[in-house]
C-alpha cells in the first residue's frame, strides 16, 4: 500500500492563525501539519512575547506548527529563533513566496528571489548560529521562473530541511495558471526535499499532480482546503454525503463564530474576520455567489446570521 500523502495547511495571513488552525483540525482534520502566517520583521533583538501569541505551544497541540518569518535582518532573525527554541519549536521556516507588492518592494519575500547573492549571504551569517532546522516557502521567481532555476542549485550547499514551491511567479500574485513543469524541473536542480503548493483544489487536480510527480511526499494546500475543509480527507480516502458535509460546516462555523466573538475587538473586527473566511468557503455552498454577496454586505451580525442560516437552511 502506497504510503499516505503527508498534507500541509499553508499559512494564509488573516485566516489561518491558531484559532482557526485548531477548530478546523478538529472539526475536519485530514492536515498532517500547518505553517503559520508570517510574522513581522523585528528590527530589535527584544522580541515581545506578545507577538509570538499565535505560537504559544500552549494554543496549538491540535495540529504541528513550524514558525514563519519574513526578516531579512540576521541578527532579528536569531533573536527570533531562540526565542522559539525556548518554546519547544524544532523548526522554521523563510518566506521567499510572499507576493504582495508592497513586501517585494522591499525585496522580502518573493521579491528578493532575483537577488541569489543576497540569500546565500543571509543564509552564510543565519544558518551556523540558527538553533532550528530552516526551511524555505518559495515561488518560481519574481519576474521569470529562471531565478529559482538559478537559486535551486546554490541552495544545495546548506542543510536545509525542505524547500515548498508555491509554482506560480511572485508577478502574478494569486492570479493566472500554475506551472506544474517548472516544479519538475526544480525536482532535477535540488537535492533537497521539495514541496508542492499551488491549486490542488479537488481530488482531480491532486491525482493529477500525483500521478505527475510521484516521488514527492508532502503537499501544501492553501486555498483549496478553505473552500473545501473536507479536500485533506477526500484525498486520503474518505467520502461524506450532503448531509454529513452540511452538519459539520454547520457546527465548524458556530464554534469558530463564537470563539472569535469572545476575542475580537468588537463587532466590525469579527465580521471582517469572517467575510475573509466566507470568502473562500462560499464555494462549499450551493450558488455560492448568491451567498457570498448576502455575506458581503451584511453590515451587522443579525444580517450576517441571517445570511448565514440561509445558507445551512438549503
Amino acid at each position: 500500500m502506497a504510503e499516505p500523502p503527508f498534507l500541509i495547511l499553508a499559512p494564509i495571513r488573516g485566516i489561518t492563525d491558531c484559532l482557526f488552525r485548531t477548530l478546523f483540525q478538529h472539526h475536519f482534520g485530514g492536515v498532517d501539519e500547518a505553517v503559520a502566517p508570517f510574522l513581522n520583521p523585528q528590527p530589535h533583538a527584544n522580541i515581545d512575547l506578545r507577538q509570538l501569541h499565535d505560537l504559544l505551544p500552549e494554543q496549538n497541540r491540535a495540529l504541528p506548527v513550524v514558525p514563519q518569518f519574513l526578516h531579512t535582518n540576521p541578527e532579528g532573525l536569531l533573536a527570533l529563533g531562540q526565542r522559539l527554541h525556548d518554546l519547544g519549536y524544532t523548526r522554521i521556516n523563510w518566506n521567499l513566496g510572499c507576493p504582495a507588492p508592497m513586501v517585494t518592494r522591499k525585496r522580502r519575500g518573493s521579491g528578493l528571489l532575483p537577488y541569489p547573492d543576497a540569500i546565500c549571504a543571509f543564509l552564510d551569517v543565519v544558518l551556523p548560529r540558527m538553533p532550528l532546522q530552516l526551511s524555505i516557502k518559495t515561488r518560481l521567481g519574481l519576474n521569470h521562473p529562471d531565478e529559482l532555476a538559478a537559486l535551486l542549485p546554490r541552495l544545495n550547499d546548506y542543510p536545509l530541511s525542505e524547500i515548498i514551491i508555491h509554482t506560480r511567479l511572485g508577478k502574478q500574485l494569486y492570479r493566472g495558471a500554475t506551472d506544474p513543469e517548472r516544479f519538475g524541473q526544480s525536482l532535477t536542480l535540488s537535492r533537497h526535499p521539495l514541496v508542492y503548493n499551488g491549486d490542488i483544489t479537488d481530488l482531480e487536480s491532486w491525482n493529477r499532480l500525483r500521478r505527475q510527480f510521484p516521488t514527492v511526499q508532502r503537499w501544501m494546500i492553501g486555498r483549496g482546503l478553505l473552500a473545501d475543509p473536507f479536500l485533506a480527507r477526500t484525498i486520503k480516502g474518505e467520502l461524506f454525503n450532503p448531509e454529513q458535509r452540511l452538519s459539520m460546516l454547520m457546527a465548524f462555523h458556530q464554534e469558530l463564530f463564537t470563539s472569535y466573538k469572545q476575542v475580537l475587538a468588537g463587532p466590525s473586527h469579527l465580521l471582517g474576520r469572517m467575510k475573509q473566511i466566507w470568502f473562500y468557503l462560499a464555494a462549499s455552498f450551493p450558488d455560492q455567489d448568491k451567498l457570498w454577496k448576502k455575506i458581503k454586505k451584511a453590515g451587522t451580525e443579525e444580517r450576517y446570521l441571517a445570511a448565514i442560516d440561509g445558507a445551512f437552511r438549503q
